[in-house]
């Protein structure tokens, strides 16, 4: 993985952790979805700090909001 990847990586894969978290999500909804609010706006600020630098099919993923696609762009190898 391409070093500069690596923070928006951690960022798709929180959420993930948090929409998989049933228990926080059904305990506490409001502060579940402030928490993939949360998660969303850090995405979008990573996206647009690497606006430019990133291949087209990954920036085609992100400004669409296929975020898990973009993760396994990201990280190819991750799920096998």
């Amino acid at each position: 993985m391409d070093k500069s990847l690596e923070p928006l990586a951690l960022l798709l894969r929180k959420r993930i952790s948090i929409i998989a978290d049933h228990a926080f999500r059904d305990r506490d909804p409001q502060a579940h979805l402030e928490a993939l609010k949360g998660a969303f706006e850090a995405i979008q600020h990573e996206h647009g700090c690497l606006k430019g630098r990133i291949p087209p099919r990954l920036e085609h993923f992100l400004s669409g909001g296929s975020y898990d696609k973009a993760l396994a762009f990201i990280e190819p190898d991750a799920g096998k």
